[in-house]
């Protein structure tokens, strides 16, 4: 690639240009400059669209507009709470469930925040929890479900691994499963925390009377977990069926049951999740047609004998690796991080002797904490502005869940265990 397409490339950039744009782009100078038909960019893209997993993406991302338009939300918090908040910090730990089951059914942090701010903000408060407490549980909550079933994050990460085929193989179901552990710790880290610096924050009295109309009111969520973790666990249907009962079930609750989604919203519904879907699958298409052209010119191998030449340790590597991840997620969205970096790191990752899936987990947690990391975490921004808050209020109250989850990450990246334990069973 000469200098002029850098340059051009470069200038794309600064001038605000789509993401797709500028790796497209890239592609096309590339094989230009190596000789090779352009053809091969459209037979990448035509191979994106016959990969079977690619079918839950839409599915996955409709249930989770469909869920955020109707009043689910209101309704599990109500079973959360009937079923935590008798505990010391329950209603701290009812809203890191409830947030992290709902980013991991949109795939949107951001969404999170805006969508679900307006309800835990003023009961946490009102519950004896301080302010700034309260600001930083929700911005880092946001992101918490990105390592959770049904994660679209997790299914990207799968579907480009997939297609470069190196390593050892796995399916994206072995993804879902690698993330419950890590998932679970960081919550109970951030519950213990939670318990140990609120001991004196009132809880409620439990009551079956409660939990009984609870349960009654989520009577139609409660199979959607029984169905996506039972079929993801039991192995007898595909990530692409799971994803197509559990769209058509929502779409049944939420338009026939509850009725709560009128039949005019739905084109709008539909409009904006596969807006979602599209921008998504153009940065794929784009992403898998460049990774194509750093594999004919090798730039993996070569990349991996630099690094090996200076770094020989893997847990060394390992360390800069995080360090390296939790910038490029204060600076990037998840979607565009992933496309552009599974290709580079997994090669390399994979010639320190580290298993794909482990990769995958690593490269999720650590996005997911760049997300509310200072200065330019993008959490930190979409709260600042729906809570009206100044940026450094929110720096201040997110440092020390950062801090939590920090340790965590570190025992994800040298226990693989964690990720890989349903390998040894």
């Amino acid at each position: 690639m000469t200098i002029l397409a850098v340059i051009v490339l470069v200038l794309m950039v600064l001038c605000g240009a789509p993401l797709f744009t500028v790796i497209l782009a890239g592609a096309i100078f590339g094989y230009l400059a190596s000789d090779f038909g352009l053809s091969v960019i459209a037979m990448e893209v035509f191979r994106l669209t016959n990969t079977p997993l690619l079918v839950a993406l839409p599915l996955f991302t409709f249930t989770g507009y469909m869920l955020a338009a109707s009043e689910s939300t209101q309704r599990l918090l109500l079973l959360i709470r009937a079923l935590f908040g008798w505990m010391p910090g329950g209603m701290a730990i009812v809203g890191f469930f409830l947030c992290a089951i709902f980013t991991a059914l949109t795939g949107a942090s951001g969404v999170t925040i805006v969508a679900l701010g307006a309800i835990l903000f003023p009961i946490l408060v009102k519950a004896g929890y301080s302010e700034k407490f309260s600001l930083g549980h929700i911005t880092t909550s946001g992101s918490l479900g990105l390592l959770l079933v049904p994660s679209i994050p997790l299914i990207l990460y799968g579907v480009i691994a997939q297609q470069m085929n190196i390593g050892d193989e796995f399916t994206v179901e072995e993804l879902f499963i690698a993330g419950l552990v890590p998932f679970m710790l960081m919550v109970l880290a951030l519950s213990l925390w939670t318990v140990f610096r609120h001991r004196e924050v009132p809880t409620t009295r439990f009551s079956f009377a409660d939990l009984r109309h609870a349960v009654k009111m989520c009577r139609w969520e409660l199979p959607l977990p029984l169905v996506i973790f039972g079929g993801i666990f039991a192995g007898f249907i595909s990530i692409s069926e799971i994803a197509a009962i559990t769209a058509l079930y929502v779409l049944i609750i939420d338009v026939f049951v509850y009725k709560e989604v009128k039949f005019n919203k739905l084109p709008g519904i539909i409009q904006e999740s596969m807006i979602m879907v599209g921008s998504i699958i153009l940065i794929l298409g784009s992403s898998l047609a460049l990774t194509n052209y750093f594999v004919d010119i090798e730039i993996a191998q070569k990349l991996f004998s630099f690094i090996n030449q200076h770094i020989s340790n893997p847990l060394v590597f390992l360390m800069l690796l995080n360090i390296f991840l939790l910038l490029v997620g204060a600076l990037l969205d998840i979607f565009s991080a992933i496309v552009i970096l599974v290709p580079l790191l997994l090669p390399v990752a994979v010639g320190y002797g580290i298993h794909p899936v482990h990769l995958g987990i690593i490269l999720i947690a650590n996005l997911q904490i760049g997300y509310f990391t200072p200065p330019v975490g993008m959490n930190l921004f979409i709260a600042s502005y729906r809570f009206n808050k100044s940026i450094l209020d929110l720096y201040v109250a997110t440092i020390p869940f950062m801090l939590i989850l920090l340790a965590v990450l570190v025992l994800i990246t040298y226990i693989p265990f964690l990720s890989t334990w349903y390998q040894h069973l």
